[in-house]
């Protein structure tokens, strides 16, 4: 997607320079030779980002950057001056400016500094974007996300709306399997009865049973009086057994022989009770592997996975990570009583970037603490936790898998060198620190590469 500039500046060979140059790195360049006729162009047409001169005669660039901020505030401007000094770079920052370079201007700084300021200029959008799809968001429950791993989960559950079949839920702890079972239980033929949840493995193994089939009084030393189960009170609705893995060996024993007779037999009682509940099940670990290794029963792993439901991971759903962390900044918000909105920029770059181990989990942790420790109504990265500031991933994709059509090394070095450069924003002796080479060194490669 080609990105429109603006350029400003009263020096007709610098705009032709600067026009030039961008125009053969991919940019769309609008050139105007003043403050004024930018304005009037600003309020025509459409820019990703703008570069402006400071020392322009009429309007300069000080307050060109104002009124442009002003009249298109999502829009990037990068200021350029010959006077690079720290007070005239801070004036430029209070004006609004993305970044300050200083003259006589390094191309490549500046294309990398705009590619920069146009990435972050798209993904404020698409942050707005999401916010407002947060408000408008569809009816399956409480899930979000528009990705296509969780399109695949909406349409597996229109699919089994209209059946009772048991559902098994499995993924990676902290994925939202419990609102999957939720979104199973509001899309179904239950939906007007009770969900009962129940976590497995947080109840004892000796009262687990009494918990899921009830007891009549008398059964045990505590049973002053009986106690219908989980399942009867579930009737008409749907139980959730959450950790279904780590349920004991015994205790599945009985609950098979319950699935498929839809009847059980209370704790000390004589006589069996039917039920009528719908049973959805989830899991964190890999159940298959435990049946191989005689940890879980076989015929009650099959008993529980007529349909099974795969929830994605939360680095493997895109965008999504900024979806569900608008709804939370809303949640926390609205409960700490605090204006904040959204988030910047940059940190929603770092959200983007960062692996999510604890997947929904550690992001709801991640905002709630930002949103506690924010000043501003927007979160910035300073606000995020310093795992997720400083993280590098180590993901390394390779273009193709035709080996004709593989990169030498020397290529690869090539590109991973240029974006350093880049995520440094063309700074050299920051970049040389990363890789691990002397200026010397990064200069040399750079002119093997024809960069200057």
């Amino acid at each position: 997607m080609e990105s429109r500039v603006l350029v400003v500046d009263d020096d007709a060979a610098m705009r032709d320079v600067m026009s030039s140059v961008l125009g053969t790195r991919g940019f769309h360049v609008v050139s105007r030779s003043s403050g004024a006729e930018a304005m009037t162009t600003l309020g025509e047409q459409d820019f990703d980002a703008i570069v402006t001169d400071l020392h322009m005669n009429g309007m300069d660039g000080l307050e060109f950057c104002r009124r442009a901020m002003e009249s298109r505030p999502s829009v990037p401007v990068v200021v350029v001056t010959a006077f690079g000094s720290m007070e005239t770079a801070v004036g430029a920052i209070r004006a609004g400016a993305y970044d300050f370079i200083a003259k006589p201007i390094q191309m490549d700084d500046l294309v990398f500094t705009l590619t920069r300021a146009v990435q972050l200029r798209r993904l404020g959008e698409e942050v707005k974007r999401l916010r407002s799809a947060v408000e408008s968001r569809g009816p399956i429950g409480e899930l979000i996300g528009d990705s296509a791993p969780m399109q695949e989960v909406y349409s597996l559950l229109g699919r089994i709306r209209d059946t009772d079949a048991t559902v098994l839920i499995t993924g990676e702890s902290g994925t939202g399997k419990e609102l999957i079972a939720k979104a199973v239980h509001e899309q179904g033929r239950q939906k007007a009865g009770p969900f009962i949840a129940i976590n497995c493995a947080a109840v004892p193994e000796t009262m687990l049973e009494s918990e899921l089939f009830g007891h009549v009084k008398g059964a045990f030393t505590d049973a002053s009086s009986s106690r219908v189960g989980l399942f009867v009170r579930a009737n008409g609705g749907t139980l959730f057994l959450d950790e279904i893995g780590e349920m004991p060996i015994s205790m599945q024993v009985k609950l098979l022989r319950a699935l498929q007779e839809r009847k059980l037999r209370p704790v000390g009682g004589n006589q069996e009770a039917p039920f009528d509940a719908r049973i959805v099940c989830a899991t964190s670990r890999d159940l298959e592997a435990d049946v191989a290794e005689g940890r879980f029963r076989e015929d009650f792993y099959y008993r529980i996975n007529v349909i099974r439901v795969q929830t994605p991971s939360l680095s493997s759903r895109g965008n999504d990570v900024l979806l569900i962390a608008q709804h939370f900044i809303e949640r926390f918000a609205r409960q700490s009583n605090k204006h904040v909105v959204g988030l910047a920029s940059p940190a929603a770059e770092r959200l983007l970037t960062y692996a999510w181990p604890g997947n929904v989990r550690e992001l709801a942790n991640c905002i709630e603490r930002a949103v506690a420790l924010t000043p501003f109504d927007h979160i910035t990265v300073d606000d995020l936790p310093e795992k997720i500031r400083t993280y590098r991933s180590s993901l390394f994709v390779l273009p193709t898998e035709n080996p004709a059509e593989l990169l030498s090394m020397a290529e690869v070095e090539k590109r991973y060198v240029l974006k350093v450069l880049q995520a440094v924003s063309g700074n050299k002796t920051q970049a040389a620190n990363v890789l691990g080479f002397d200026r010397r060194t990064l200069y040399r490669k750079l002119d093997t590469y024809g960069v200057s």
